[in-house]
């Protein structure tokens, strides 16, 4: 299981805020341990970045969260890996 993240999952007040830490706050209460992959980059230089280019790849975007289950399932967005984590605990 790999979460790909903009540059981390940053710490409170900031995790209730920003979908990364969202994301990865979900999978962690659910049991999961994913193995970080930080994507760098923002809007307007996503190209830029190897990552950002993977996510593209996987999803048709630039934006993370995006989780990547061990069968190769994508969960794209904070929202639905949230939904995700929730369903399937550990």
């Amino acid at each position: 299981m790999e979460l790909y993240v903009c540059y981390g999952t940053f710490g409170l007040p900031t995790a209730e805020r920003h979908p990364c830490a969202r994301a990865h706050a979900a999978l962690i209460a659910a049991g999961h341990r994913p193995k970080l992959i930080r994507t760098f980059g923002c809007a307007g230089t996503d190209r830029f970045f190897s990552g950002r280019r993977r996510v593209k790849r996987l999803t048709g975007n630039y934006e993370v969260p995006t989780l990547v289950l061990g069968d190769g399932r994508v969960i794209d967005g904070s929202e639905h890996i949230v939904a995700w984590a929730s369903a399937n605990p550990a």
